[in-house]
């Protein structure tokens, strides 16, 4: 009687350059359709210099890949000291290999003197993430209507090679990092000789486009008081809606409301805290869903 050949084992393996392809087709077959196989694959690229090489990991069988857990790597300034934060992005296991999901995170939490962040844990995961000691991030965030209200005295700057020029120092770095990056979309509001750098994303809502979520500012006062600017630039390009986290524009606008179910995001290190905790270098920046 001829003998069956043992099944392959499930291993847990970094992703290198060389399974791009085959992430990607696993994450747009199984996780979000709506994205393409060669997006996936490139935004687990990160358009910045990145600490290590991989990718996060991935559980396969053989040749065969049965899950994902991407990760966004970076060099940021946590506690006042250079540190390794790594993103955690999208995880996605098969139904029938869901026993081995836990391994893909243990994986990524193996790595030591690590700030971890997870800024979209959906399902269970925040409360496992909480469980594993992350703390959640204050996400109040603003609804607000995108009126186009009169901006007199400001100009809107989106043509790349003049944000560049207008920028310097860390907001100079930080544009440079994303300007490739393909969810994140840049503009400068020019007021006399003051500017406030504005990156933001579009994002859908309940299957619904026409939103749209900030994703820094560099100067808060000047962005509010001249909110109209950026709500007409938004309606240009589809937005009537903003979503806004009051950590990152630091007040709620006249009109805006605040919504009652927020999105959880999160974080796990030594020495880190809320205030060293923002939405760059990240799947937000990445990846657009």
């Amino acid at each position: 009687m001829k003998q069956e050949a043992p099944a392959p084992r499930t291993v847990v393996a970094p992703i290198a350059d060389s399974d791009l392809d085959r992430v990607g087709r696993f994450l747009h077959e199984h996780l979000d359709p709506r994205v393409s196989a060669e997006t996936w694959a490139s935004a687990a690229v990160p358009s910045w210099q990145a600490p290590v090489d991989d990718h996060g990991f991935l559980l396969a069988e053989g040749d065969r890949v049965v899950g994902v857990y991407l990760a966004l790597h970076s060099e940021r300034m946590v506690g006042g000291e250079r540190r390794h934060v790594c993103n955690l992005a999208a995880w996605c296991v098969l139904e029938s290999h869901r026993a081995h999901g836990v391994r893909l995170l243990r994986a990524q939490l193996a790595r030591k003197d690590v700030v971890f962040t997870d800024l979209s844990p959906s399902g269970s995961v925040p409360e496992l993430n909480r469980r594993l000691g992350f703390t959640d991030l204050d996400t109040t965030t603003v609804v607000v209507p995108c009126v186009p209200l009169p901006a007199p005295g400001v100009r809107v700057v989106t043509r790349p090679s003049q944000i560049d020029a207008m920028l310097d120092g860390r907001d100079r770095e930080i544009y440079r990092d994303h300007r490739e990056a393909a969810a994140a979309q840049h503009v400068v509001l020019a007021v006399g000789g003051a500017h406030c750098y504005v990156m933001f994303r579009k994002v859908r809502r309940k299957g619904h486009r026409g939103f749209a979520t900030l994703l820094h500012v560099s100067d808060p006062d000047l962005l509010r008081g001249h909110l109209g600017a950026i709500s007409r630039h938004l309606l240009r390009h589809g937005v009537v809606v903003l979503l806004a986290e009051l950590r990152v524009i630091q007040h709620a606008p006249r009109l805006s409301r605040r919504l009652s179910a927020p999105r959880p995001k999160m974080y796990r290190g030594a020495g880190a805290a809320p205030e060293d905790i923002d939405d760059l270098y990240s799947e937000l920046t990445n990846v657009p869903w």
